[in-house]
């Protein structure tokens, strides 16, 4: 093993270091072309994380931990996966113990970034064991009101709740990246009230239709 002077971005973020736009786009190109050598050796990493990324004072960033990494090449189809992840960077279908798959640490990658400009978590944390429900992801501007408008869309895009309408893979991410404000790619659509919360959309359906009928209950009375 090598060493090298420098400290985790976790670290950074706990010192109190602060990262500006640009500075988390050029270190997610590293990150994301770090992720994407490791994917075409069939190796998928499975806990991408601030406390995973070592920025040395060489300026270099550093993938760490690959403690429980998979090959997927080498993977026979019986072979146990076993717990692997940080909660609040796993994807939504891991927690219904998913396969590994390279999307994963793309997602995550995407919570990496998020997590750089706003020190906070897309669908918030997530607590060890807990099963949590997805919405929409909560959007960086939110925290951050001067992030730009291409950047917050490649990051939803990154996260989004529906693995289909995330980066297929690490170079597409990179180039989002690269292209920033020249090329932006569009604002993901929001999903319908019954789609994302159809709890919530009946209980507003139901409050309408009491209201309706009162209304017409008191026309009715006249």
């Amino acid at each position: 093993m090598t060493w090298h002077a420098g400290a985790t971005l976790q670290a950074r973020l706990d010192a109190g270091q602060h990262f500006p736009a640009g500075e988390v786009v050029r270190l997610g190109i590293a990150l994301l072309r770090a992720i994407g050598a490791l994917h075409r050796l069939d190796i998928v990493h499975r806990d991408i994380k601030t406390d995973n990324i070592h920025l040395g004072q060489d300026g270099v960033l550093r993938v760490l931990d690959l403690g429980v990494a998979i090959s997927l090449a080498e993977r026979k189809a019986d072979d146990p996966i076993g717990q692997a992840g940080t909660p609040s960077y796993m994807a939504p279908e891991l927690f219904d113990s998913s396969e590994p798959q390279p999307g994963y640490d793309l997602y995550a990658a995407g919570v990496t970034l998020y997590h750089l400009l706003t020190r906070k978590y897309p669908y918030g944390e997530i607590e060890p064991f807990q099963t949590p429900k997805f919405g929409e992801p909560a959007r960086p501007t939110r925290w951050r009101p001067e992030i730009p408008g291409w950047l917050e869309n490649i990051l939803l895009k990154a996260v989004a709740r529906e693995a289909k309408d995330r980066f297929e893979t690490a170079e597409e991410f990179v180039l989002a990246l690269e292209r920033g404000a020249t090329r932006p790619i569009a604002a993901p659509s929001r999903q319908p009230l019954i789609v994302r919360n159809p709890l919530q959309f009946w209980k507003v359906l139901a409050a309408l239709s009491l209201a309706v009928n009162l209304i017409l209950l008191l026309i009715l009375m006249r």
